[in-house]
């Protein structure tokens, strides 16, 4: 099965906004948004997605494992190799869980199986990269350039996703004048999740963003695709203005 991370999924929106109000210091609004997610729900990609978030707000640690355990159900149940980078998260919460309430046994064996889904990506793409920079068929991108999001940081990776509106949003981002573009690229090396993005507002990399130090070769151009809205745009740049975290590099 081959489910794609949608930012205008309902669900998924409804848990960003939840998101949104954490970060305000409204954690009861939150839950009830978080709640309002798992009822909206209609398949086990976005009950494992509502589940989980509510299971990270529960104050008792029996109703967390409860949360948590489902997400967990819901996610196996998707046998897909994206949504199993969410693994080694669900099965290490559980396992504080079962510690917290001095079950020693499903703790360990919670442990072992977050350790054992703790592999390298196995993502074969295709992948993308945006940027509005002009560029050919076997053109290398490289590591070194200036941050998108913020100018003074020379980066030590560089940055791709399979998620097209990822790219997208990478492209609309971009330093430059020139247009719009969403490359088609092959990784030269290995490369690894995006620690920016993994395990941050929803577990494991459900956005299918990665790394390298090594080049991305150019294999093509994608050209159907939908640009940002200036509105979505303008939305984008206020949300980074406001974006106080760092950029793990």
């Amino acid at each position: 099965m081959n489910v794609k991370f949608d930012p205008n999924n309902l669900v998924i929106q409804i848990c960003l906004r939840g998101l949104n109000l954490e970060d305000s210091g409204k954690p009861e609004d939150a839950a009830a948004l978080f709640q309002k997610a798992w009822h909206e729900a209609t398949d086990d990609y976005e009950r494992f997605i509502a589940a989980y978030h509510l299971g990270r707000q529960q104050k008792s640690i029996i109703d967390k494992l409860k949360w948590l355990e489902t997400s967990l159900q819901c996610a196996l149940k998707i046998n897909d190799d994206n949504v199993k980078s969410a693994y080694p998260t669900l099965y290490l919460n559980i396992a504080k869980c079962y510690e917290e309430l001095c079950d020693s046994d499903n703790a360990k064996r919670n442990y072992e199986l977050s350790n054992k889904y703790k592999v390298a990506p196995t993502d074969v793409g295709p992948f993308y990269h945006g940027t509005k920079a002009d560029l050919q068929v076997g053109d290398l991108l490289t590591a070194g350039g200036n941050s998108n999001y913020k100018p003074e940081l020379k980066m030590n990776h560089i940055y791709f996703t399979a998620n097209i509106n990822g790219a997208r949003l990478a492209a609309a981002l971009a330093k430059g004048e020139g247009r719009e573009r969403v490359y088609i690229i092959e990784p030269t090396g290995e490369f690894e999740n995006d620690p920016n993005v993994t395990d941050k507002k929803f577990p494991g990399n459900l956005t299918r963003s990665y790394r390298s130090r090594e080049p991305l070769r150019i294999i093509g151009e994608e050209t159907e695709w939908a640009k940002l809205t200036t509105k979505e745009r303008d939305e984008w740049h206020e949300k980074l203005a406001k974006n106080k975290g760092e950029i793990i590099n």
